[in-house]
């Protein structure tokens, strides 16, 4: 599986590790991915998803169906 949150988008970010004596050598940032199981109400069913920390507190605002129905209109899912 990809590391890409389904709900926030957001995926691997590529930068330097800059040392003591400034020399910068490529590194790899990793979201904070989780995988989670939702109770989904509307199909009466748990599913399971790796979304981010952020994405975690997105889907406790404003609920997963909103949640889906949101990234899906940005393109996401």
């Amino acid at each position: 599986m990809a590391k890409i949150c389904v709900i926030t988008g957001k995926g691997l970010q590529r930068g330097n590790h800059v040392s003591h004596s400034n020399i910068k050598t490529k590194r790899v940032f990793n979201p904070n991915l989780q995988l989670k199981k939702f109770w989904y109400p509307e199909a009466n069913t748990w599913v399971t998803m790796k979304v981010s920390a952020h994405g975690i507190r997105v889907i406790n605002k404003i609920g997963i169906h909103e949640a889906l129905k949101r990234s899906a209109q940005k393109g996401i899912i």
